[in-house]
């Protein structure tokens, strides 16, 4: 007579406890370093396919001072960085479309009305 051994019953017991622990807060600190390892990649994807610099002065030392301007605020769909949510590249490609590159103080002097951004889509700068 052979002798069975129920050594797969251990294994899968095992995984069901695990999946039944498994939860959101044992995983908080990995999910949220993989949302903002993935808006870094998005945003050079974003700067790389606008121009990779500033289309009001040519600022391109640090990527972390370019910022995206929607040039129709109405027409803006969503923010690109807005609350870690993932969309396919096309759809962000979409939106980027409605937007022009510009570093932190040109983005500052067009909201407070000091530059217009309209000299750069004049000059077809906008992609």
């Amino acid at each position: 007579m052979v002798e069975r051994r129920p050594v797969n019953i251990v294994f899968i017991c095992y995984n069901l406890y695990m999946a039944e622990k498994r939860s959101y807060a044992d995983r908080r600190e990995e999910l949220i370093k993989a949302v903002a390892k993935r808006r870094r990649k998005i945003k050079l994807l974003a700067i790389a396919y606008k121009g990779g610099k500033c289309q009001v002065c040519g600022y391109d030392t640090y990527p972390g001072a370019l910022d995206l301007h929607h040039l129709n605020s109405s027409t803006k769909s969503f923010g690109i960085g807005d609350k870690g949510y993932t969309r396919s590249w096309e759809k962000i490609k979409q939106e980027l479309d409605k937007c022009i590159l510009v570093c932190a103080n040109c983005h500052r002097e067009i909201e407070a009305g000091i530059t217009q951004p309209f000299g750069v889509i004049q000059r077809g700068k906008t992609r």
